[in-house]
């Protein structure tokens, strides 16, 4: 797992792209994992074990962020 970019209450979100070329970030939780779309949209791709409020947890937290998460990627994962 790659370090965390961002960390908030109990959520990580980190990249780890493995040739996957869309751009996403992904969530770790103690109860779950999750992978959202950061374009053209955010978006839930997939999750195991979190809840509905914590996906709308998660989510919410990467639509503020995602301006700067889309700047990360772009710069880290070129």
């Amino acid at each position: 797992m790659n370090p965390p970019l961002f960390q908030a209450d109990d959520f990580r979100y980190y990249f780890f792209a493995r040739g996957d070329k869309r751009m996403h970030i992904h969530v770790s939780h103690p109860d779950g994992t999750a992978k959202f779309w950061l374009e053209p949209d955010v978006a839930l791709a997939w999750h195991t074990g979190l809840s509905n409020g914590q996906l709308r947890e998660a989510e919410q937290f990467i639509a503020d962020h995602v301006v700067q998460m889309r700047q990360i990627w772009r710069t880290w994962l070129r």
